[in-house]
Parts: structure tokens; C-alpha cells; sequence
């Protein structure tokens, strides 16, 4: 059987996530999709809004074949660390190819763009570091070089989200040295960040926590955008765990861990540097909320996600010694949920992996696994009472992966 990738969130599972399923289907003409899924913290430094086991479900109910976890080594990184982690498992299990939804759709625009980088690397390096040196934020530094570098070359746009995150999968894939044949699509209607529903069956997966956040939430206002199954699921979890994950669940542990923190153990962890730690010690003892933290917080040079990222891994006590043993390479392979197609994928493998699978929690290495256990623990704080988080953190050691017919 033909195997193809995608790397997903599922924040939660909508329909632009079933038409990019399909699309990948028909595009790759492969026989099963297996995503590779951030497990409970995502990539722009947020809590994931329902459990990587409810994600799970909905993939598997949307016709996904097979889903593996993302470890949190890679899950919480930069887009070039997120995309290495996730090519890098999608080629271990034994994908043939990968399918990233884009801005640009155009796949020969990424191999063209990722080329021309690689040849001039030190010159766009250099920009990069100037543009950073005049104060700008890495993303926008990212962007200016990338002009710089391309003159009148037709490539793509490199201030886009997704194809940021294209052209890393596409850099991923050429620095592992992977067979994998890329595959892009166009992003249909909303955009990454859109907050407000501006299309009648497509959203974005911003607006829909928005709208499941909002005070004013009108019953049904999402029903058109996400599949039905998505929607059992929601409520579902809400109901079994009392509420849906965001930042201010864990407000008061992340003012409590800085608070009770010294400047310079702030500093040991990851991606805090450059004085910031100061910063935050100071905002945290004047917010009266996590959005009213991080609007003291904001400045020109640092993003939204990127501080997000930092409140995580203060939150999860991660260090820059802990992240720089993990996130080389992804060591093992976890894997959450497969329906029996996927089942006769990975009976067809298993002897040839290279990596360790790891059905069940505590049968894995723990010492590998550590960084997803600990991101695990501070996960189910964010539930409302202590029956449902120890139901939570239950599951995490006790599930096997989610088998559907």
C-alpha cells in the first residue's frame, strides 16, 4: 500500500482540514493518509483546545488511515524544528510522499525557493541576522532577507504562514535526505489567522475556538463549519472534562512559576534569553490575566508565538538542556489511533522501522519519553476539577491507540 503525510494540529478538525484530506487523496493518488499530529501543546505555543486522544477521534472519523504524535520536543519549536520533526516520522513509518496545504499551490515554487536558498545560504543568513541586529522579530527578518535575496525571481511569498511552513517541510525533507515526493494544495478561503467566519462551510480553526470561547456564542454557529463527528467530540469532551483547554486555565500556574522564579533560573529555560526573563517577572506581578500578561509583554522584536512558546516551556519547566537532547531527531515513533487499513499499513512495517513504536505509555523508555509525559502532567491541570484531570492523565498512561471501524 502507498502511504502519504500530512502534518496537522486538528485545533479542532474542520472542513478545511476534510477538503485538504480529500485533496491529498486524490493529489498523491496514495492508498492511506497518516497524519503526523501535535499531541497536547501546539507550534504557536498554546494548549491544545481538547486532549491529542479527542483530536484522534476526529481524525479517524474523517476518513484519516493513521495518526502518529508529534513529541513535544519538536510540537512547541520553530518552524524549522516542527517541519524536521515531522518529515523525519512521516518518513520512518514508511510514507512515499507528503501534502501540505499553501498559500502559494505551487509545489515547484517551494522546490525553486528552498533551492535558491540553499545556494546562497550564507548571504541570506547574514540578512537575516541584520534585519534581527535593527530589532525586527525572526519572521519578519525571515521575510525582508527572502526579498532580498529574490529580486526579480518568481518564488513564493515567505511572509505567509503556510507556506512557511511549506518551505521548511520541503528544506526537512532535502536535509534528511528523504525520498518523499512533496505535494502542495491551496488553502481554500480562510486564512490561517482569521478570527471572523467570512466563508458559508469554511473557517478557520481560530475562529471556531473564538466563537467556542465567546461569552455570546450562539448554539449552532459552528455546526456549518466542522464535520459533524467533530462536533460530537467537542461535546463530548466537554462534557466528560468539564471544559476545552486555553491559556487562561493555567494563568495562575504560569503567574505562580515566574513569580516564584529568580532571574537567573528563568534563564535556563528555553528560548528565554536576552534579558526578557526581567520583563517577564516584572508583567507578571502587574496582569491581572494571561491575555493582559502578554500585552505587557509584547514588543517589536518578539512575536505573539514566540512569547507563547516561551510561557510554555516555563509552564512545562522545560530547559535548554532538556530540548537540546531531544530535538536532534525524533527517537520513537507513538502512535495514537489507525483504523484497519492503517492496522494493515503497519503490520506490513513493523519489522522494518527503524524507530521504536510505542503503543502504550508505560511500556515506552521513559527517559525518551519524558518531555510528553511531563507536557502531559501540566496538560491536565487546565481542567476545572481533580476528577477529570486524573481521568486525563488515566487515559495518557492507560490508553492504546484509538482503533476505529
Amino acid at each position: 500500500m502507498k502511504a502519504t503525510g500530512v502534518v496537522v494540529e486538528y485545533n479542532p478538525f474542520h472542513n478545511g482540514h476534510l477538503h485538504h484530506l480529500n485533496e491529498t487523496r486524490k493529489t498523491s493518488g496514495a492508498d492511506l493518509v497518516i497524519a503526523c499530529m501535535s499531541g497536547h501543546f501546539l507550534q504557536r505555543g498554546e494548549p491544545a483546545l481538547v486532549s491529542k486522544w479527542a483530536r484522534t477521534e476526529m481524525a479517524l472519523s474523517s476518513g484519516v488511515d493513521m495518526v502518529i504524535e508529534l513529541p513535544y520536543a519538536f510540537a512547541t519549536q520553530h518552524a524549522e524544528v516542527f517541519a524536521r520533526g515531522a518529515i523525519s516520522l512521516l518518513n520512518e513509518i514508511g510514507c512515499e510522499s507528503f501534502c501540505f496545504g499553501s498559500e502559494d499551490g505551487d509545489i515547484s515554487s517551494f522546490e525553486n525557493t528552498v533551492s535558491l536558498i540553499r545556494q546562497q545560504n550564507r548571504e541570506y543568513n547574514d540578512s537575516i541576522k541584520r534585519y534581527m541586529n535593527e530589532g525586527m522579530s525572526y519572521p519578519s527578518a525571515l521575510s525582508h532577507a527572502f526579498k532580498d535575496l529574490q529580486a526579480d525571481k518568481e518564488l513564493i511569498d515567505l511572509s505567509k504562514p503556510n507556506n512557511i511552513l511549506g518551505y521548511h517541510y520541503v528544506e526537512a525533507r532535502n536535509d534528511i535526505a528523504s525520498d518523499l515526493h512533496a505535494y502542495t494544495i491551496s488553502r481554500e478561503s480562510a486564512g490561517y489567522h482569521d478570527e471572523h467566519f467570512s466563508s458559508p462551510s469554511i473557517a478557520s480553526a481560530t475562529s471556531i475556538r473564538k466563537s467556542l470561547f465567546s461569552q455570546e456564542r450562539e448554539d449552532g454557529v459552528i455546526d456549518q463549519y466542522i464535520p459533524h463527528s467533530t462536533l460530537c467530540t467537542l461535546e463530548n469532551y466537554k462534557e466528560t472534562f468539564g471544559d476545552y483547554h486555553r491559556w487562561e486555565n493555567y494563568w495562575a500556574l504560569l503567574q505562580y512559576k515566574i513569580l516564584s522564579s529568580s532571574p537567573t533560573r528563568l534563564r535556563d529555560i528555553y528560548e528565554i534569553e536576552e534579558g526578557i526573563e526581567y520583563r517577564m517577572i516584572e508583567s507578571a506581578k502587574a496582569a491581572l490575566s494571561f491575555s493582559d500578561f502578554m500585552g505587557m509583554l509584547k514588543t517589536k522584536r518578539y512575536t505573539w508565538t514566540r512569547l507563547q512558546r516561551m510561557c510554555l516551556h516555563i509552564l512545562t519547566n522545560t530547559t535548554k538542556e532538556e530540548m537540546i537532547k531531544q530535538h536532534s531527531t525524533p527517537s520513537y515513533i507513538r502512535l495514537l489511533g489507525m483504523n484497519p487499513k492503517g492496522q494493515a499499513f503497519l503490520n506490513a512495517r513493523k519489522k522494518v522501522l527503524n524507530l521504536p513504536l510505542i503503543s502504550k505509555l508505560s511500556s515506552a523508555d521513559q527517559q525518551a519519553i519524558s518531555l510528553d509525559i511531563k507536557a502531559s502532567e501540566v496538560y491536565s491541570l487546565g481542567l476545572p476539577s481533580p476528577s477529570a484531570r486524573k481521568q486525563l492523565l488515566q487515559q495518557e498512561w492507560s490508553q492504546p491507540p484509538i482503533i476505529s471501524k
